[in-house]
C-alpha cells in the first residue's frame, strides 16, 4: 500500500468533520451526523456550514480553518467544483483521511477527471488519503461510525460482527449491507470505494486485513484499476488467514461495459481474473447470497485443508439432495468405515448408515440416536465437516430442546469440526443454534456449496513457500515480430528447449540441413509477415529425401508469393521431425490489469474445441507448473494412459517455468507467445517446442 500514513484512524476516528452538514437528517450532508448520534458514536462530531451556527443540535463551524481541531476523517459532501478546494483546506489543518460523497467526477468525463485530479494533488501535498469520490463512505457498527449516506440501514442497523465488506459500488454496497443486516450476519466495516481516485481497491482491503476485529472479508468489484496493490493485500490476507469472497462482476462483454462505464476502470479478461482468484485464495461468488453464505460461514474460523462431508438427516431425498450437491462441487463424501456401519445398523436396524446417514423419522422417538449416531459419524468417519438435516424438526417445541442437547453434545467434543445444520426454526431459535457453535441454512444445496468453500480456504491456507522462479539474463526484444527462427533463438537464452532447425535461404541449404540431421524433416517457410503458416500450406511434414526437399522448397515460396505478395521472405525452416510424444501448447498473453499470463493446455482439437486449458500469472516456480499441467482435464494423457509412457513431466514443467520467466522479464512489450505445439516426449526425452510465435507491441510513451 502506498504511504498508510493516517490510515489507522479511517475505520476508527476519534473526531469527524461533516463538510456540507446539513440540518436536514434525510438529506445527503445530513444523514451521516442523524445516523451518528442515534447509533451513539463516541468520537466528536464538527458539522461546518457557513449559513448555521447549530446543526442537528452540534455546534457548526463557519468553515475548515475554524475547527477546533484537525479532524482524524472528513466526510466531504459539497459540489464536485467546490470539493478541491475543501480538500486542500482539510489537508493545511492536517486531517487524516477524508470521504468524498461527490460525485461528478471522473465518472462523468474530461472536466470531471481534472477536478479528481486536483483534489487528490492538495490531498498528496500534506499527505491526506482520499476515499471517493462518488462513494457511499464507510460504515463501523461497532463504534457507530457512519461515514455514510446509505438510505438502506432504514430498513434495519447492522449489528457488530467480523465480516467486513468492501464493495466498488455505492448502491451495491448498500445493498450488501441491508442483504447481510437481513440474514443476522454481523459486520464490523462496510466501505464502498467510490472512483478510487487515492486510496484503491487493494489499499482499502488492506485496511481491513489489518483491522483486528475483521475477522472475514467479502469483496465486490466492478472492475480492477490497479493490481499489484490487490495482489498484495490478497496475499496478505491469506497469510492473516482471513478469508476473502469476491463477487467480481462484468463476466460478459455487456456486463464489463457496464462495469467501465460505472467506474472508469478495465474490467479485465474474466478467464484470467479467475486464475488470479484462484492462485491468491479467493473463492468467487457467483451471487449476493452466496458470497453472503460463504462470508457467514467463514466467521467460525474452520478451514478444512482435507475436506470431506458427513451428513445425517431425517429424510432420504434431502440425503440425496445433498450427495448431488457435493459432487456438484467436488466436495468428498466417503462412505462409512464398515465397523462403524455396523454399530449404526446394531442401535437402529432400519437406518440407512453409508453417507449420508439416514436416522429416519426414529429419532423422534429416541432422541438419543441422534448424540449416538452423530458421535460415531464424527469420530470413526472422520469427516472435517458435517451437515445435520432436520428441517422443521429442529425448530418444533417439542423437539428443539433435546435436539439441540444432543447436538451441542458432540459439537463441544469436536471443537475443529465444521458443524452445520438445516432447519426451519425462528430467529431466535437459529441465533441459540448458532451460539451452540453451529452454522445454520435452511436450504442444503446453500448449505454445501459453503461448506466446500471452506475446504478451498483451507487448502489455500495450507499452501507453503514456492520454489524461485528461474533466473534469466535480461531479455531484450526486437523491434518488430521476429521470424519463426529468431522467436526460437530468442526463446534459447531462457532455456527453452526447440527440435534441432536450421534457416535456409536456398534450395541447396536445405538440403544440406536436411541431410546433416537426418530424414525425416519439416519444412516451414521463413517470413516475419505470415505468423500462421499453416494457413497458407506453409509447413510440410515427413520430407524424406533430398529431391523432396528441393521441390517443398520451391512450393512454400511459391505458395507464399502467391498468398502473401507482400511479404518479407527468408526461405524456409528446415528442422528435425520429431515423434513419439504428446503435442501441448504454452502461450502467454498480455493481460491489461494483470501483465502476462501463462497458459498450459494439450495441443490440436483439445484447446481449440474443448477448451481444456489453466492459466496463471506470470512468473512462477517449476512446481506452480506441474501443478497446473496436471490440473487439467486431459492430463491423464500425459501421465500415461492407455499404457502409453509418461511425458517427461519435469523438463515440460520447466519450460512452462521458463516460459513464464521469460514473459515477466520482456515487460509490457510483450505481446503474446505461442508455443503451439510443443511436443512433450516420454520421461527423459525432453520437450521441445516446434513452432513458435512471439507477437511485439508498441509500448505507449508516459
Amino acid at each position: 500500500m502506498r504511504d498508510p500514513h493516517h490510515l489507522e484512524h479511517l475505520l476508527n476516528p476519534r473526531s469527524v468533520a461533516v463538510i456540507g452538514a446539513s440540518d436536514d437528517p434525510l438529506r445527503i450532508g445530513g444523514r451521516p451526523i442523524s445516523y451518528m448520534l442515534k447509533q451513539g458514536f463516541a468520537g466528536r462530531i464538527y458539522p461546518v456550514n457557513p449559513n448555521r451556527d447549530v446543526v442537528q443540535g452540534l455546534k457548526a463551524y463557519a468553515s475548515v480553518a475554524d475547527l477546533p481541531e484537525a479532524p482524524d476523517v472528513a466526510v466531504v459532501a459539497v459540489p464536485a467544483a467546490a470539493t478541491p478546494a475543501v480538500i486542500a483546506a482539510l489537508a493545511h489543518r492536517g486531517t487524516g483521511a477524508a470521504i468524498l460523497f461527490s460525485a461528478g467526477f471522473a465518472e462523468a468525463g474530461p472536466e470531471g477527471a481534472e477536478l479528481q485530479a486536483q483534489a487528490v494533488a492538495a490531498a498528496r501535498t500534506h499527505g491526506m488519503r482520499l476515499l471517493g469520490p462518488n462513494s457511499l463512505g464507510i460504515v463501523i457498527p461497532r463504534t457507530g461510525f457512519f461515514g455514510s449516506f446509505v438510505s438502506s440501514v432504514e430498513l434495519g442497523m447492522p449489528r457488530p460482527g467480523r465480516v467486513a465488506i468492501v464493495s466498488q459500488s455505492g448502491a451495491y454496497g448498500g445493498h450488501l449491507l441491508s442483504a447481510a443486516t437481513a440474514a443476522d450476519i454481523g459486520l464490523s466495516a462496510v466501505v464502498m470505494t467510490g472512483n478510487e481516485a487515492d486510496l484503491s481497491l487493494g489499499d482499502v482491503l488492506q485496511i481491513v486485513v489489518n483491522d483486528p476485529d475483521t475477522d472475514v472479508i467479502a469483496l465486490y468489484s466492478e472492475g480492477i484499476k490497479e493490481s499489484a496493490g490487490l495482489i498484495v493485500a490478497l496475499q496478505a490476507a491469506r497469510r492473516a488467514r482471513k478469508p476473502v469472497v469476491m463477487m467480481k462482476v462484468g463476466r460478459s462483454a455487456v456486463g464489463s461495459a457496464a462495469a467501465q462505464s460505472h467506474t472508469a476502470s478495465i474490467a479485465g479478461n474474466d478467464a484470467v481474473i479467475d486464475a488470479v482468484l484462484t492462485e491468491l485464495g479467493v473463492v468467487r461468488a457467483r451471487s449476493t447470497e452466496h458470497m453472503l453464505d460463504i462470508a457467514r460461514l467463514a466467521t467460525r474460523r474452520i478451514y478444512p485443508a482435507h475436506n470431506s462431508l458427513g451428513a445425517i438427516t431425517v429424510s432420504g431425498g434431502a440425503g440425496v439432495i445433498i450427495s448431488d450437491a457435493a459432487d456438484d462441487v467436488g466436495l468428498p463424501m466417503p462412505e462409512m468405515p464398515q465397523p462403524a456401519q455396523d454399530k449404526l445398523k446394531a442401535l437402529l436396524p432400519f437406518a440407512s448408515p453409508r453417507n449420508p446417514v439416514d436416522t429416519t423419522a426414529q429419532f423422534l422417538n429416541e432422541m438419543s440416536l441422534i448424540g449416538q449416531f452423530l458421535d460415531t459419524m464424527v469420530g470413526e468417519g472422520g469427516y472435517q465437516s458435517i451437515l445435520g438435516f432436520f428441517t422443521y424438526t429442529g425448530g418444533a417445541p417439542s423437539i428443539a430442546p433435546h435436539l439441540r442437547k444432543q447436538l451441542k453434545v458432540v459439537r463441544e467434543r469436536y471443537p475443529d469440526r465444521l458443524f452445520v445444520l438445516c432447519i426451519q426454526a425462528s430467529r431466535e431459535q437459529i441465533r441459540g443454534y448458532e451460539e451452540d457453535g453451529f452454522c445454520v441454512f435452511e436450504d442444503p444445496t446453500r448449505a454445501v456449496v459453503a461448506i466446500a468453500a471452506m475446504g478451498q480456504f483451507g487448502r489455500a491456507f495450507a499452501v507453503k513457500d514456492r520454489l524461485p522462479v528461474p533466473t534469466l539474463k535480461a531479455v531484450t526484444l526486437p523491434g518488430r515480430a521476429p521470424t519463426e527462427a529468431q522467436a526460437k533463438a530468442l526463446l534459447a537464452q531462457a532455456g527453452i528447449a526447440s527440435a534441432p532447425e536450421r534457416a535456409c535461404a536456398s534450395a541447396d541449404a536445405a538440403v544440406a540441413a536436411a541431410q546433416e540431421m537426418g530424414f525425416p524433416v519439416v519444412l516451414k517457410i521463413l517470413s516475419p509477415d505470415i505468423v500462421h503458416k499453416s494457413e497458407i500450406g506453409g509447413v510440410l511434414l515427413g520430407v524424406s529425401t533430398p529431391d523432396a526437399v528441393r521441390e517443398g522448397f520451391a512450393t512454400l515460396m511459391g505458395r507464399a508469393r502467391a498468398a502473401v505478395p507482400h511479404a518479407s521472405l527468408e526461405g524456409v525452416l528446415v528442422a528435425k521431425q520429431l515423434d513419439g510424444g504428446v503435442e501441448c501448447i504454452l502461450g502467454i498473453q498480455q493481460d491489461p490489469v494483470f501483465g502476462p499470463v501463462a497458459l498450459f493446455g494439450l495441443g490440436g482439437i483439445f484447446v481449440e474445441v474443448m477448451k481444456d486449458v489453466v492459466l496463471h500469472r506470470c512468473p512462477f516456480g517449476v512446481d506452480v507448473a506441474e501443478e497446473m499441467i496436471r490440473s487439467i482435464q486431459g492430463a491423464p494423457l500425459l501421465l500415461g494412459a492407455r499404457g502409453k509412457p509418461p511425458v517427461d513431466m519435469a523438463a515440460l514443467a520447466s519450460m512452462l517455468s521458463r516460459l513464464s520467466a521469460f514473459a515477466h522479464a520482456a515487460g509490457p512489450g510483450l505481446g503474446s507467445i505461442d508455443l503451439n505445439p510443443v511436443l512433450a516426449l516420454p520421461a527423459g526425452q525432453g520437450a521441445f517446442a516446434v513452432d513458435a510465435v512471439i507477437e511485439i507491441k508498441p509500448v505507449p510513451t508516459a
